[in-house]
């Protein structure tokens, strides 16, 4: 474990000389949150309605018929290594017009990584003891707001973004950014799209290395990195979802997300120089609004073959999910599998949503 904690640590560090690079900026906003949405991989844009609307379309608080909500999310990948984690938190202010305003905090953070530039003394000899440890962690801060138009159909809403990553002590950034969306819902048809990034979001990062870094650094013919801008171009998501009625009591919902990224060509299914467009898909089947099952695939990606470089082999991902509600509360559950390209690495995502009410008035009924 510590081998792959340093690994870890070596790959963060020298990854961020070069942050001048544009493609795949702030990747850990890309994760999502809610195991709603990774039991669906990710077709959200249409379809959510509560808390986790912040992240995936901020127009969809405004489904929300809670006085007040929360939520929290927790996983882990690569054996527990990498944490992710969210919270969020969310109020109504007119119900009249159904707007909503909420705030979330994400973290994505590789924690206890040896830091062994002392590990060697000046003469030579070995000393643990000089080992330290360090996390490297990515946060968002994040603020929503979001209310139903004249026609109650339609919806819109905005999120801003403030963004702090570090790296120990030696590195750090500062970034801000904004997304903003739209719901249309009529009867059984749902449709969204949200713009992220749109303001085209920036980290300026600032580094601080002491003198036996930069000494260790030069011996070792590495060049440190510089202060400079990362910069996050706009993507968009194009969605749509149907509820169909199996009975009395069961719902059948699929929902398509059409993530358009404009960084560059990406290795995804549908691939240009100019805009790469990657497809999500998901079903979720619900009983009585107590019970959800949920599939999803995502994360097409053209993989050459071990065996024949010439050819390229489809991989997806394949998610599945299971919801359920007690009262005011709700527990979702999503089972994913990160890795389906050589090696198969399952993670479990649990999320926690609860509704709360308003006190009454004293004197009140």
């Amino acid at each position: 474990m510590k081998k792959q904690l340093l690994s870890f640590g070596l790959w963060l560090m020298v990854s961020v000389s070069g942050i001048s690079a544009q493609k795949y900026s702030n990747e850990f906003l890309a994760i999502g949150v809610g195991g709603r949405a990774h039991g669906m991989s990710g077709a959200q844009a249409a379809l959510t309605d509560d808390i986790t609307a912040a992240y995936w379309n901020a127009a969809g608080l405004s489904q929300i018929t809670a006085p007040m909500q929360s939520g929290a999310m927790h996983a882990e990948w690569f054996g527990g290594v990498g944490k992710y984690d969210w919270i969020g938190f969310g109020k109504s202010l007119n119900r009249e017009r159904s707007s909503y305003l909420a705030f979330s905090l994400i973290r994505l953070g590789i924690d206890n990584i040896p830091y062994t530039i002392n590990l060697v003394n000046t003469d030579g000899t070995i000393n643990y003891d000089n080992v330290t440890e360090f996390s490297a962690a990515d946060y968002a801060f994040m603020g929503s707001y979001a209310q139903k138009l004249k026609n109650p159909a339609f919806s819109v809403g905005g999120t801003m973004k403030v963004i702090r990553r570090k790296i120990g002590s030696f590195a750090g950034a500062w970034g801000f950014g904004a997304d903003a969306g739209a719901q249309y819902r009529k009867g059984a048809l749902m449709l969204g799209i949200q713009g992220r990034d749109l303001t085209t979001t920036f980290n300026a990062w600032s580094f601080d290395f002491t003198e036996d870094i930069r000494s260790t650094w030069d011996t070792t013919g590495n060049a440190l990195p510089v202060s400079n801008i990362e910069i996050t171009k706009p993507s968009f998501v194009f969605g749509g979802a149907y509820k169909f009625k199996l009975g009395k009591e069961t719902t059948l919902t699929p929902a398509l997300d059409l993530v358009w990224t404009t960084d560059g060509q990406r290795n995804v299914l549908i691939s240009s120089k100019a805009i790469s467009i990657d497809p999500r898909f998901g079903v979720e089947m619900d009983y009585k609004k107590f019970l959800q099952i949920r599939v999803g695939v995502g994360n097409f990606q053209r993989v050459k073959d071990d065996f024949n470089p010439a050819k390229e082999n489809l991989s997806m991902q394949p998610n599945f999910g299971v919801g359920l509600r007690f009262g005011r509360v709700k527990i979702d559950y999503a089972l994913t599998d990160i890795g389906n390209v050589s090696a198969v690495q399952y993670s479990h995502i649990f999320s926690l949503l609860v509704d709360f009410k308003e006190k009454k008035a004293k004197g009140g009924n």
